[in-house]
């Protein structure tokens, strides 16, 4: 745009003899041209979270391509359902990534970072640029940070690495064994005490006997195996160009990986 408005502002003040050549730039841009309208488009609007999440996800897809042990799942419920993280990775560890786009505020990120740190073993916070500073006010200093920039258009930003992830000291089991359905904390709580009967008793109970009985290491590696072993997730829909949902698909094809795409932007708990 600004761009343009200085060639029409220069064919307003230029000579006669100079108009035409103005005039045809303006009708028939080149490719520099065009670049650069869709950078000032781009500029103009801020990056959307779908621009961001796109390039995150394919950074993650490339990191962990072939690798089956590793899942990648987005918008990932967490405290039943209250608070969604923008993309989990599930391998031996649970890594959480948080994305604010220059569409987005952080007034939440404080109550966010509140509920990621009692389950993730490492964070990322994935800002535009003009949330860096108040970002860093925000999230303890284990957490990672990257600023995605501006590139062309939409298509060509880049993601930058600031700051490298540190190992979250202050893991909740309470909280983290709610990431677990009922039949999968029955199903584990019978292979470690098979004579409790517990089939009667209400989530709340379940995941509390759980949490407690047995270390925290052990804890993780059982959720996180359990997770990755999952074959009945929610309805899973890929996101489109707009970021928005279209029909259920489960993994992504050329890959062993496994990918895991929200149903809606709103997620739903798995009832019991």
């Amino acid at each position: 745009m600004r761009r343009w408005t200085l060639l029409w502002r220069r064919s307003a003040h230029c000579s006669r003899r100079h108009r035409p050549a103005v005039w045809r730039q303006l009708r028939h841009p080149d490719e520099q041209d065009i670049f650069a309208l869709a950078h000032d488009l781009l500029s103009l609007q801020g990056m959307r979270d779908a621009d961001i999440r796109r390039v995150l996800r394919q950074h993650l897809e490339g990191t962990f391509n072939g690798d089956g042990t590793t899942m990648i799942i987005e918008e990932l419920g967490l405290c039943r359902g209250t608070v969604r993280v923008d993309i989990a990775v599930v391998n031996g560890v649970l890594k959480g990534y948080e994305i604010k786009s220059d569409q987005d505020t952080l007034l939440r990120l404080s109550s966010q970072a509140a509920t990621y740190n009692r389950i993730f073993d490492t964070m990322t916070v994935v800002v535009a640029e003009r949330h860096l500073r108040a970002a860093e006010r925000l999230i303890p200093s284990w957490w990672a940070i990257q600023v995605a920039r501006a590139g062309d258009s939409s298509a060509h930003l880049k993601i930058e690495h600031l700051r490298g992830e540190s190992t979250n000291p202050n893991v909740d089991p309470g909280s983290l064994v709610q990431l677990l359905w009922r039949d999968e904390v029955l199903e584990l709580l019978g292979q470690i005490q098979p004579a409790v009967a517990l089939k009667s008793k209400p989530r709340r109970v379940l995941w509390e006997t759980l949490a407690t009985a047995m270390p925290l290491p052990e804890l993780k590696a059982m959720v996180c195996a359990r997770l990755r072993s999952r074959s009945r997730w929610r309805l899973d829909a890929p996101r489109t160009q707009d970021g928005e949902t279209s029909q259920p698909c489960a993994t992504s094809s050329g890959s062993q990986y496994r990918r895991v795409l929200p149903r809606s932007h709103r997620y739903t708990d798995r009832p019991n």
